[in-house]
């Protein structure tokens, strides 16, 4: 068992957990190895552990401390896996301790609101059992991805949970009010011919950067008419093109990956891949929508009781909304209400030189385990 908090997130840090999916940089990936890790800690401060495979070799782990006899419950849920690691100025999994600072992949998203959570369980670990409010722990696959964690998850024990606590790096904020997303290939396609007669093809990639252009404008322009008073408006990035095989070829094969961000106002008026799906059909752009993957945004009203009585814990900084999404967003649309909470700063999450405060780790744990001492009253 690790002395404190510090030594933890260094243990979990040091256990490489990178998603497999989007360049990882590393062939060391997956979730099984920190999960397996996590049952055996968890078992030992009281837990009743269960690994669900959701895809091959990538669990979902839910801990419970208290049997499902009808008692309230909650959840602490941070996601297992962490983004890739080439390109790193530092050794990704060290969790090296320097300047006041633990450094590795995941030390801020998420493995130190993680360990935040888990040593605040750890201390409240001879009361979890009897507590009127039953608190497990879940720790989601795949969230850098696709969400299929948190979103069979959400299928499966939605009625067993009345607030979900997502472990991101929050500054220790309440993030009750996040953006969805929408990530779409665009695909337009040619014919090739020789390039010294470019009148005998189709060129793809015209097709493609032209009608890009068009949405820019017109899709643009309609996405800024969907307003949040926290959150700002919806928006459009075009983030990744490819196209063509060789330059003395006319390219007959381009596509680009776009990623719209939906505030609530747009998911309430059908969402953002439809809008796209009519702005493409009304402009009649030679160019079809590949592999959509939509996540909604999520918004917890301030009022709910249980973020008035994380309002009241010590430490936290108050209210806040966020234009990134997390596995809260499926847990909410699930059924159970959700917020995102944790300590470190989301500017040093995905970084080249991750790191958290030992500082704001503290403080983290410290919340946490206010937190569950409120519950047990």
């Amino acid at each position: 068992m690790s002395q404190d908090v510090v030594a933890l997130l260094q243990e979990l840090v040091r256990i490489p957990s990178v998603n497999p999916d989007n360049a990882p940089g590393t062939d060391q990936t997956g979730e099984e190895m920190i999960a397996v890790f996590l049952s055996g800690w968890l078992e030992s401060i009281g837990a009743a552990v269960v690994l669900e495979e959701v895809q091959p070799g990538r669990p979902n782990l839910i801990a419970r401390f208290a049997p499902m006899d009808g008692r309230p419950r909650i959840l602490l849920g941070p996601h297992l896996d962490t983004v890739g690691v080439g390109g790193m100025v530092i050794e990704p999994f060290s969790g090296e301790i320097r300047d006041g600072k633990v450094w590795g992949r995941g030390a801020s998203d998420t493995k130190g609101p993680m360990a935040a959570m888990l040593w605040a369980l750890h201390e409240h670990r001879e009361q979890l059992a009897n507590m009127p409010i039953a608190v497990d722990f879940v720790a989601f696959m795949g969230e850098e991805s696709g969400q299929w964690g948190s979103k069979d998850f959400a299928k499966k024990y939605a009625s067993d949970y009345t607030f979900a606590l997502v472990g991101e790096p929050t500054s220790l904020q309440v993030v009750n009010v996040t953006k969805g997303s929408l990530w779409a290939t665009l695909r337009a396609t040619g014919k090739a011919a020789h390039s010294s007669q470019p009148e005998r093809g189709e060129n793809a990639i015209l097709k493609l950067t032209r009608s890009l252009d068009q949405l820019d404008h017109h899709l643009g322009s309609q996405l800024a008419t969907f307003t949040h008073p926290v959150l700002g408006r919806s928006t459009m990035n075009i983030g990744m093109i490819q196209g063509g095989s060789r330059p003395n070829i006319v390219p007959d094969f381009a596509e680009a990956v776009i990623d719209i961000r939906i505030t609530p106002a747009l998911a309430a008026a059908g969402g953002a891949l439809k809008l796209l799906a009519e702005t493409i059909e009304f402009h009649a752009l030679p160019v079809e929508i590949i592999k959509p993957h939509e996540n909604p945004p999520m918004e917890t009203p301030a009022d709910h009781p249980m973020i008035q009585a994380l309002l009241s814990t010590d430490s936290l900084t108050g209210l806040a909304g966020a234009p990134w999404f997390s596995d809260a967003a499926h847990l909410s649309k699930g059924g159970i209400p959700s917020i995102c909470i944790g300590p470190g700063s989301i500017d040093q999450a995905h970084t080249i030189d991750e790191f958290i405060e030992i500082t704001a780790l503290e403080d983290g744990a410290n919340f946490f385990s206010a937190f569950i001492a409120n519950l047990r009253q």
